[in-house]
């Protein structure tokens, strides 16, 4: 059987949803993170900023186009400090300007990543999957690379079939 981890990054409160602004109590990424764990097993780990991010949707997104320009890493409360007891790993998060969050890649760039599988999950609101395969294999080197699964964050609290099927199709 294999053994599987969750990385995840989520944004609680205000969220662009289906054209307008929504406060969310669980982010759409959160919500797909646990529907994987329902499905396949595996131990869930969000990822959390020791900054948080702005409250106000729009501020918050001015400050991930920042980071993303400069290529910053920001600093995390915790983190996956070994592979070794892992086989998959879904990498899951919001589209931000096309990718991940940077506090993903800061993660993801610590890791040894020879012998893992990664799956990448991507919540966005229209551009898909964005760059973030091609992201990730850049930050993942050593890595196999399963097919990625786009899941509109509009449509997320109804989509725990698709994501299911998905994840259970990929180990």
């Amino acid at each position: 059987m294999s053994r599987n981890l969750i990385l995840y990054y989520s944004r609680r409160g205000e969220n662009y949803c289906a054209g307008t602004i929504r406060s969310l109590e669980k982010g759409n990424t959160e919500l797909a993170a646990e529907y994987i764990q329902r499905a396949v097993g595996g131990d869930l780990f969000a990822l959390e900023t020791v900054e948080p991010y702005p409250a106000d949707y729009y501020a918050c997104t001015e400050q991930a186009k920042t980071e993303l320009n400069h290529g910053a890493r920001p600093a995390l409360k915790a983190s996956v400090e070994s592979l070794d007891a892992y086989d998959n790993v879904f990498v899951c998060g919001p589209c931000w300007w096309g990718t991940y969050p940077c506090a993903v890649f800061t993660q993801l760039e610590k890791l040894d990543w020879r012998g893992k599988k990664v799956l990448p999950l991507m919540t966005h609101e229209g551009s898909g999957m964005g760059s973030s395969e091609r992201d990730l294999k850049k930050a993942c080197i050593g890595a196999t690379f399963g097919k990625g699964l786009a899941v509109r964050g509009a449509d997320c609290k109804n989509a725990e079939a698709a994501v299911s099927a998905w994840a259970k199709k990929s180990i």
